[in-house]
């Protein structure tokens, strides 16, 4: 795998762009804690981009199936780097409605570029290197996230915000050209995997979730994570306001960072004794755990402990969720199917981020975070009760049918 230049590639372009992406979510922070005094409002805003990126997710979809998923990368790559000049005029003007502008731009090219990306893995490498490729293109993304976050704390102590975003853009900028050197063949796959027309409609990808419990399964157990990454910024910056420090955001933002880096790297060993599913419910459970932790975010010590084991439970999660959908949605599928979970996980992600915000100024973040870690753990027993009875059910229709 390490021989391969596709995959250094696009490990060294999620790198470059992940630094730009921080750096520009730093930034929005930033912008939003000047002019947007509501936690409500801020989560409005960042609502709004995220529900123009489920409008078009369903285009995506079709698109990625349907082109080159280099192509469907680039057109996407270079969008995503104009809409940071959206940021700068809001910057320049002071004005919210531009930001918004910039929020919706931005989430629309990356309905396209990520469910590229999702179908463009397994092309470039082998089956069986999936998860340790999954783990370290989330551990990259992660690293980007630790270094973007804390490059970004200490350069708005000595540029101007405005000057945050042009780096952000360079790194776009960056982004798009190692992308033109990638060397995905998708002739021969074309030719390998049937006829399925060019024509087939977004909807088509239903049946096949259907036919396959176990990536339903892993597909709603995924919404779990997401009551936690919602509201991730709000709670970051409402545990800032709650100690009165700015430093414990880097703190948190590092803790969960490296946490998660060492559950993608553990995850590879973990997955040689135990099956997918015991990872995924074991630690959709401890995240619950992390959340109701945070019912003593007014310690410092146990707020960047409850982000120390959310990060590293999800760091064991996700990969695995990922390698599931890879190699068991047909690939003919990746596109429609990548598409409709970014769909679904802004759906969530959305209703989240506005439950976040409202909870927030109406009951405050300790008791908001058990109310999220009680619902995570009941939510997680009815998945792992629902999960043995279609267990069961298969083995008893196997046992039926040995017989005949």
């Amino acid at each position: 795998m390490w021989n391969n230049k596709n995959v250094w590639i696009l490990l060294i372009g999620e790198f470059i762009a992940g630094l730009g992406l921080w750096l520009g979510i730093i930034g929005n922070l930033e912008f939003m804690q000047e002019k947007v005094p509501s936690d409500f409002l801020k989560s409005v805003l960042l609502a709004s981009g995220l529900l123009a990126g489920l409008a078009v997710g369903p285009l995506a979809g079709r698109i990625t199936d349907q082109a080159n998923k280099k192509s469907v990368m680039l057109v996407s790559g270079f969008t995503r780097a104009l809409s940071v000049v959206f940021m700068l005029i809001a910057i320049y003007t002071g004005s919210v409605l531009w930001m918004v502008v910039f929020l919706v731009s931005i989430q629309i090219s990356a309905a396209f570029y990520f469910p590229a990306l999702q179908a463009a893995i397994p092309m470039v490498v082998k089956e069986k290197e999936l998860l340790q490729m999954n783990g370290v293109h989330m551990n990259v993304a992660t690293l980007s996230r630790i270094l973007g976050t804390a490059l970004a704390g200490v350069l708005l102590v000595i540029i101007s915000l405005s000057m945050l975003y042009v780096l952000s853009l360079v790194a776009y900028l960056a982004l798009f050209i190692m992308t033109w050197f990638l060397t995905i063949d998708e002739t021969s796959q074309a030719k390998s995997e049937g006829t399925k027309p060019k024509t087939a409609g977004f909807k088509e990808v239903f049946p096949v979730i259907k036919a396959l419990p176990i990536v339903f399964m892993t597909l709603v157990m995924t919404l779990i994570p997401l009551l936690f990454i919602g509201g991730f910024n709000l709670m970051v910056i409402n545990i800032s306001e709650l100690q009165d420090s700015s430093a414990i955001k880097g703190w948190i933002y590092t803790a969960e960072g490296i946490a998660f880096m060492t559950g993608a790297f553990a995850v590879k060993k973990i997955g040689e004794k135990v099956s997918p599913y015991k990872i995924l419910f074991t630690f959709s459970f401890v995240i619950g755990i992390a959340q109701m932790l945070l019912y003593f975010a007014t310690s410092p010590v146990m707020s960047v402990l409850a982000f120390t084991v959310f990060g590293f439970s999800v760091g064991c999660f996700f990969p695995t969720a990922a390698t599931i959908f890879q190699t068991r949605i047909p690939k003919e599928f990746h596109g429609r199917f990548f598409s409709f979970r970014n769909m679904l996980d802004r759906l969530i992600f959305q209703v989240v981020l506005l439950l976040t915000g409202l909870l927030l100024d109406l009951v405050g973040l300790q008791i908001m975070t058990v109310l999220f870690g009680c619902l995570s753990i009941v939510m997680t027993g009815l998945f792992f009760s629902k999960f043995r009875q279609l267990r069961t059910t298969t083995l008893s229709e196997q046992t039926g049918q040995a017989h005949i």
